[in-house]
């Protein structure tokens, strides 16, 4: 990933200020638009004026006497409803958390494309299933004649950056050390084994579009593979072959980069040499969410269908996710092609991403037996901030939602999306989805659903 530019100095005391804030409240693309997927940045705010924007409303409210209003919604957003960039199309649903009304729907139970905001199903369904704190490990282990098999286990953050270089994810499971565990244990490799049986069925989706992979948003799925599918930490593009890769990577951190690299099974009961895990679950889906990383999702998506019994495959993950996420009381219908919404034939209803956002939001405090939801929603963009939305909400009316909107956003080609969760001026928790999936133009539906999450940010909507 390209290192951006430096935000104004001066700012870093505003974002200890806002993850303090986050926590407390607990929120912890493109082919001419294909994904939502930014470089990251330093984590320095955009502007003085964000400061405290984050910090919990200082009115005490009382759901049972205040109430969203449905139409103090309508009205806040009659008119950014009517912008041209939305295209010919808009399934909108707005719900007051607290009471779990729904005060705004526009075609909010038919299903759309919903892009990268299905990642919100991937995320809610691997912390349920796996939980915050599980890891996941990669293993080398001794084959016969001096072959050192790589066994992966899903973990798409392991990095090949030697131990003096930054890693493509922050926290991620070095190579590096693997090498040096071969070398500890006296081995002299002849060659290298990459097993990624872990996963089944295709690496690449039949659903996605031909020319996804290799690109800077999309690889191939395996087990075994480094940098998110990359095949160096700092490579823009993603990897045809990205197992491939990652034993080429370990040959060379092995000294010897010309070793013979090839697919293949460890055996039964060989020699582990060592093992190394990826940072936590509720790290990885931060990062999948903060930066629509599909690979991440794709990944995290076969964890889900391991837990179920189901075959870590795109169609077993897709199961999986969608079974997860009803016993959580939400329906997701039967549309999802994937785990990442990359698929143009995912199908996902508004209604369907606004009632999970409102479940997560009612549901993030760890009470026993709950999901650490508090990491889903922290890891959600930050208008005007953050990861896919940091370049948003600066201009005209949307600044009215800097620092206050939180979001995943989705982008396709003719698709734009947008659902998360924003307080209105009197502080109530509003969860919305938006999908306008008939948009002519990305920059114009983009800017249209990021003044409608304002609307909702300066709205007074209860009474």
């Amino acid at each position: 990933m390209s290192h951006p530019r430096a935000r104004t100095a001066g700012r870093v005391a505003t974002v200890m200020a806002v993850a303090l804030a986050c926590a407390a409240l607990g929120y912890g693309e493109t082919r001419a638009a294909r994904t939502d997927e930014p470089a990251p940045r330093p984590a320095v705010a955009r502007a003085a004026a964000l400061a405290g924007s984050t910090q919990a409303p200082t009115t005490a409210i009382t759901p049972a006497t205040l109430p969203v209003q449905a139409a103090a919604v309508a009205a806040a957003l009659r008119t950014p409803l009517t912008a041209t960039g939305l295209g010919s199309r808009l399934r909108a649903e707005v719900i007051d958390v607290a009471t779990g009304a729904v005060v705004l729907n526009r075609g909010a139970t038919t299903a759309a494309a919903p892009a990268s905001t299905a990642k919100l199903l991937t995320a809610a369904a691997v912390l349920t299933t796996r939980g915050p704190d599980f890891r996941i490990r990669t293993s080398v282990v001794l084959g016969s004649g001096g072959t050192v098999v790589l066994v992966g286990h899903g973990d798409p953050t392991l990095t090949g950056a030697r131990a003096t270089q930054r890693p493509a994810y922050t926290g991620a499971a070095r190579l590096s050390d693997l090498a040096a565990a071969i070398t500890h244990a006296g081995v002299r490799p002849t060659r290298i084994v990459v097993d990624s049986s872990a996963f089944g069925g295709p690496a690449v989706s039949p659903a996605w579009d031909s020319d996804d992979v290799p690109t800077e948003y999309g690889a191939a799925i395996t087990a075994t593979m480094t940098d998110g599918g990359r095949a160096a930490p700092s490579a823009v593009v993603r990897s045809a072959n990205p197992d491939l890769a990652a034993g080429a990577e370990l040959a060379a951190l092995l000294g010897h980069p010309k070793l013979p690299v090839s697919r293949g099974v460890a055996p039964t009961g060989a020699r582990v040499l060592g093992t190394v895990r990826s940072a936590p679950v509720s790290t990885l889906v931060a990062q999948m969410l903060m930066y629509s990383d599909n690979v991440i999702a794709e990944c995290l998506g076969r964890q889900v269908a391991m837990t179920r019994g189901l075959p870590a495959t795109f169609t077993g993950a897709a199961a999986a996710i969608r079974a997860t996420v009803r016993t959580l009381g939400v329906d997701p219908g039967a549309g999802m092609r994937d785990a990442s919404g990359l698929a143009p034939t995912d199908r996902l209803s508004a209604s369907a991403l606004a009632d999970l956002l409102a479940m997560v939001a009612t549901r993030r405090s760890g009470s026993p037996g709950d999901p650490a939801f508090g990491d889903l929603v922290a890891g959600l963009p930050v208008g005007a901030w953050s990861g896919s939305l940091q370049d948003r909400y600066v201009a005209g009316s949307a600044r009215a939602g800097a620092g206050l909107v939180r979001a995943k956003t989705g982008t396709l080609t003719g698709v734009s999306a947008l659902a998360g969760l924003v307080h209105d001026r009197s502080g109530r928790l509003l969860a919305f989805a938006f999908i306008a999936d008939r948009a002519t133009s990305t920059p114009g539906a983009q800017a249209a659903l990021d003044e409608l999450a304002a609307a909702l940010a300066t709205c007074t909507c209860s009474s």
